[in-house]
């Protein structure tokens, strides 16, 4: 049996190869449990005794030089493979890195966080509550009977009778209040819902900052020293403010407070409309009764409160001119923050 012909022919076949799949073929061919050589080696049966040593290491050695070819061709293979991968993934490191775009803070967030900023540095709290509120907590707890005119103007949306969307986060404080942790320094940012009309000064949904002090001996002085000073850090230190008379269920006396405008200095220009000033939020010392409702002795303790709207303050602030691009997630406006 010329089992060198074997050989030739593995040897012929392992180089004509295409690929991994045909090598493992021919492996089983001639390498296999009915493959070629185990075919030769049952036949050593019919070798004299004297033969079948010599014949078996030669059978070895056919395996053996078989076996090599196979993983020499497999081992081409394999680098073939990666060289054709390297080439097809070839990073040019001298190239330019492509820039990673990253989103950013939306600017009502940026605004929030200087005023919360400006404030924690004064000892204050940030306190949140619940946006579907009571009615009690969002209109009786602060002075505002159910028969009240004031608790029409809000155009309230309810969900129950007695269940509504908060037109304002004064709510959160009626909440601390009741907590009965004195003295209370907090500002109680969030999103509030009235109906109103989308234009450019109005939404249904906004968002609102109430600040309240609670403590023994507060007047109207403290006040006005802390908004002034909120003033001046949020909008520059020359920045100067006024307070005019206004009335407010929940406070008494009550005001609002305009700010010298940040654009002109108080000269007068398109941004304020020639009148130099800014009106900015409504303040006032907290009503009695409210402090009672809440379970405060207003024999021992007085306060003061304030609102502002977040948006409001972001319009000044940034110079926009329509509350609605706040909104609309325009790539253009929002990428300029």
């Amino acid at each position: 049996m010329d089992i060198e012909k074997i050989l030739e022919e593995a040897v012929k076949q392992i180089k004509e190869s295409d690929g991994a799949e045909k090598l493992n073929e021919i492996k089983v061919n001639y390498l296999g449990k009915k493959g070629e050589l185990t075919k030769v080696l049952k036949s050593m049966k019919d070798l004299s005794p004297e033969e079948r040593p010599k014949f078996g290491q030669k059978v070895n050695e056919i395996r053996k030089s078989i076996e090599e070819k196979l993983d020499e061709k497999k081992k081409a293979f394999d680098e073939a493979i990666l060289k054709e991968k390297l080439a097809r993934e070839t990073i040019d490191v001298t190239l330019p890195g492509k820039v990673v775009k990253q989103g950013h803070l939306h600017p009502n967030t940026l605004t929030l966080r200087e005023v919360e900023d400006i404030f924690i540095g004064m000892g204050y709290k940030v306190v949140e509550g619940p946006e579907v509120e009571f009615d009690y907590y969002n209109f009786e707890a602060l002075n505002i009977p159910a028969d009240h005119p004031a608790k029409d103007e809000q155009d309230t949306f309810y969900i129950t009778k007695d269940i509504l969307l908060r037109t304002q986060t004064s709510s959160v404080q009626v909440h601390e209040m009741e907590k009965g942790e004195l003295p209370l320094r907090m500002i109680s940012p969030g999103r509030v819902f009235r109906s109103d009309e989308v234009d450019a000064t109005h939404s249904p949904t906004f968002h609102q900052i109430e600040g309240l002090v609670i403590d023994k001996g507060i007047t109207f002085a403290d006040l006005k020293g802390t908004l002034q000073v909120f003033a001046k850090r949020l909008f520059g230190e020359d920045t100067k403010v006024k307070f005019r008379p206004h009335h407010f269920q929940f406070t008494e006396p009550s005001a609002e407070m305009d700010v010298s405008c940040f654009k002109c200095g108080g000269k007068g220009c398109r941004f304020c409309k020639g009148e130099g000033w800014i009106e900015i939020l409504g303040c006032g010392v907290v009503h009695p009764h409210v402090l009672e409702m809440s379970g405060i002795d207003p024999e021992e303790y007085t306060g003061f409160a304030f609102g502002v709207g977040l948006e409001r303050i972001s319009l000044f602030k940034y110079e926009i001119d329509d509350m609605r691009l706040l909104y609309e997630n325009d790539d253009r406006f929002l990428k300029q923050f």
